[in-house]
This record gives structure tokens, sequence and C-alpha cells, in this order.
């Protein structure tokens, strides 16, 4: 332990530690007892319903006589399937956050001049608050750009003439401030952090006119400022794919819990950004990318499946990787056969990996979301319906685009700020109720002692 503590104190939190971890164990049968849905899931893994939404949904299955039958999956923007919503864009040669944004937001497509007034309201937004990278993020750099994040977040509330009052007109002007000005912060946080952490140079860029979301994130993010066409292309689509993904994800629910009790949009984002930083939630797309280095060290021949199945074995058995027993990036909650994400970043990484020369490294990843269910079932036991999901394949998208690892949650945060504004917006305006469900207290009855007797 660090932290520059006393020896005495070190052994004393270590002896209070010990004593702690008696009274952090709740016994698993007690859930079964009371019929508490761990993890708010059903015993057939479905989720507690716990709310309406018509912002965006989410669809791997369908029930059939109490029985999940696997589906291929579909994510659905206000009712539009996000695959139309992408192909569209990429017909018409366009980029297609904003549009994206638009219509999670008001829940309808833009027409051109709507899309263009929405384009200038967040180009007018994205410039920071005058010295606030000097003062909230220069000085007082962090080794982690989603801390960050959420520091300049939440003190984002100091800079707003008018943070607090809940029209939906000034709750829209704060949401479309969050989601044009993200990116400006997750650059120049990261920034901050390769100067001051990791001894490189200090580059500052201010957002450019004419450009949105994606091109001012690579032009912020690199020395240089220099990006191709592709490649900015290619993220667009990972920000509309990330953009939302219903009510009952982490972070989302995070996002309604804390916005029932009608406090500040800057400290409802703070927390959904802390829930997406977590491994288990967002931060699990550089574990992917960890991971596949990891297989790539390990297997000689990347062609070779029994190699690659046996490296696999290793990882689900604890032998190898971080020793967790997880192949990260395999296995959804909701979808079964199939991730639409997953599938459309495979599909358009595809022409980028052979220009840049990592065609055998997309290979080898596509050889783990076809290996990872026969190895699972062999070790395991079960078989399992399970399909790669959008980690597998975002962290090497971000990989071919030259970006850090330190950004790969960033970006999806940069991303999801539509889908939890959305959620924000409907659930202040249109719910009413503070949300807070019941917890089973199951610790006996006790007595005072007082101090001279214990």
């Amino acid at each position: 332990m660090s932290n520059n503590l006393s020896l005495e104190s070190t052994h004393y939190l270590h002896s209070l530690s010990e004593q702690l971890r008696g009274s952090n164990r709740l016994p698993a049968e007690l859930y079964d007892k009371y019929q508490v849905r761990r993890g708010l899931r059903n015993p057939d893994g479905t989720g507690v319903m716990a709310g309406l939404t018509q912002v965006g949904s989410v669809m791997g299955y369908y029930m059939e006589d109490g029985e999940k039958v696997p589906a291929e999956g579909r994510l659905i923007y206000r009712g539009i399937n996000v695959k139309d919503l992408i192909r569209g864009c990429v017909r018409e040669n366009r980029y297609g956050f904003e549009e994206a944004a638009y219509l999670l937001l008001t829940g309808k497509l833009p027409d051109k001049t709507e899309l263009a007034g929405f384009q200038a309201a967040l180009e007018e937004m994205r410039p920071l608050p005058n010295m606030f990278t000097e003062d909230m993020i220069l000085k007082a750099p962090s080794q982690d750009v989603m801390n960050k994040l959420a520091r300049s977040v939440l003190t984002l509330y100091s800079y707003d003439n008018d943070p607090e009052t809940m029209t939906l007109e000034n709750q829209l002007r704060l949401s479309m401030q969050l989601i044009a000005r993200t990116p400006m912060i997750v650059a120049h946080a990261y920034a901050a952090k390769r100067c001051y952490f990791d001894h490189g140079s200090l580059y500052l860029h201010r957002a450019q006119p004419g450009k949105g979301t994606a091109e001012n994130f690579l032009a912020a993010a690199r020395d240089n400022q220099q990006y191709t066409e592709e490649e900015a292309r290619l993220l667009d689509l990972c920000l509309i794919l990330h953009a939302e993904h219903g009510g009952g994800n982490n972070s989302t629910f995070t996002c309604r819990v804390i916005s029932s009790s009608h406090t500040d949009i800057y400290s409802t984002i703070a927390a959904a950004i802390g829930s997406l930083k977590g491994p288990r939630h967002g931060g699990a797309n550089i574990r992917c990318k960890q991971m596949v280095d990891f297989i790539a060290d390990n297997v000689r021949d990347w062609k070779d499946d029994d190699e690659v199945a046996a490296c696999l074995t290793r990882i689900l058995l604890r032998e190898g990787f971080d020793h967790s027993g997880l192949i990260y990036g395999m296995g959804h909650a909701i979808y079964t056969l199939s991730d639409p994400r997953a599938k459309m970043l495979k599909h358009f990484s595809r022409d980028l990996a052979e220009k840049k020369g990592m065609t055998d490294r997309l290979e080898l990843i596509e050889s783990v979301e076809r290996l990872t269910p026969g190895v699972f079932s062999r070790v395991t036991g079960k078989k399992k319906v399970m399909c790669a999901n959008v980690d597998l394949y975002s962290g090497f998208v971000y990989d071919m685009l030259n970006i850090p690892e330190e950004l790969y949650t960033p970006l999806f945060a940069t991303a999801r700020m539509v889908g939890w504004c959305a959620h924000r917006l409907e659930e202040v305006f249109s719910n009413g109720r503070i949300i807070r469900p019941a917890y089973k207290a199951i610790t006996p009855a006790a007595s005072f002692v007082p101090l001279e007797d214990r």
C-alpha cells in the first residue's frame, strides 16, 4: 500500500480490512430465498423490467413459451434500425454522428435545414470556456482520461450561468453543450496526461470550424492534426454505433437513476462517466485489445486454429492473460447470435485493414470469435450461444486509427454522451418519480454495548 502512509497506519488498514471481510459477504442462497434478482437480472438472464423508453432498444432474442430463443441482434434508435441509418449515410457519402444525435434527442430524422441548424449550434458550442483547459486540465492533470473527463464535466457547472433551471429548452442546451465539448475535453486531457506523466510534448488544438465530431476529435488528438477522410469516416461509424444502447446498460441506468432525483445534468453525467469507466462496462474495449495482443504474442501461427484454441483454453483456465478466466469481447447480456455493432465494424474496417497491412490481425480476431464458443463448451462443459460483442472489434479499429489505449473508453463516452442526454431528457420530463428500489436487510438484531464493556 502506498500514499505515503506510515507503517503503523498501513498495518492498521490491513487489520481492519481483515475484520471487514466477513461483514461484506452475503450468502448466495439468501438471494433465492428472498427472490432478489442479483444484478437486476432474472434467472433466465433477462433483465428485470425497470422502466419504459422511446429512445432506443436492443434485441438479441425473443421469448417463446417462457424460453429465450436466440435471434440475430438488432439495435434500434427511435424506431429506426441503426444498420439502415449507417447504410443511408454511407450511400450518401456523408458523416452521420450528428444526424444520429439529432434523432436520439428529438425522436425524428432531421431534414437538410434542421440538420444544418443542429450542426451549426454544436459548432458554436464546441469551444471550451475561456481558460478552462489551462485552469481545470493543465493545472491538475490526471493519469486517467476518464477521471479527468468526469471532473471536467462537474467543473463546467461553475462556468455555466444557468446550470439548474429544469425547463426543456435549458436542459436541451446543456445536453448539446456537453455533446459538443466532450471531444475537446478528452483530447486536451490526453495531451496533458501525455505531457506531465509520459514526459512527451504538449500539443493543444482548438476546434476546427466546418468540421464534425469525428474530424474534430482526430484533429485535436493528433500532434499534426492530420487525418484521412477514410479514417474520419470509420471513426464516425464507431461514434454512431456507440451513441445509444437502451436504458438498461449500467451507465445509462445510472444516468436515469440520478436524473430522477432532478439533480443538475453535470452531476448526472459525471456519474455516468464513472460507470462507463469500469472494465465490466466501457473499459472492456481496452481489455479486448490487450487480450488480442497476448494471443498474438503467444501464438506462432495465427492461422492455426488448434494453436489459437489452445491459447484461448489457457485464458479460460486462468492460466493466461489477466488470469480472470474471461475471454473479453465474447458474449453479451442481450445479444445471442450476433451483435450488429460488431458485424458492422468488422465489415467496414476491412478496407482500411488491407491498406494498413493489418488483415492478418483482423483474421486473428475473427478466429477468436469463431473458436471461442467451442473452447468454452469444452472447458466448462456448458453449451452457450454466444457472439462477439462490439468491444472485440472497436479496439482493433482504434488501433488501426493509431488511437492510444488511454482514449478507447473516453471515445466511447464521447459517443454515449448522446444517449445519456436523450435518456436524461426522457426521465426528467416524462417519468416524474424518483427511482427507489428496495433492499432486504438481513442483519440480525443486536444490542448496544457500552464502550467500557466491549
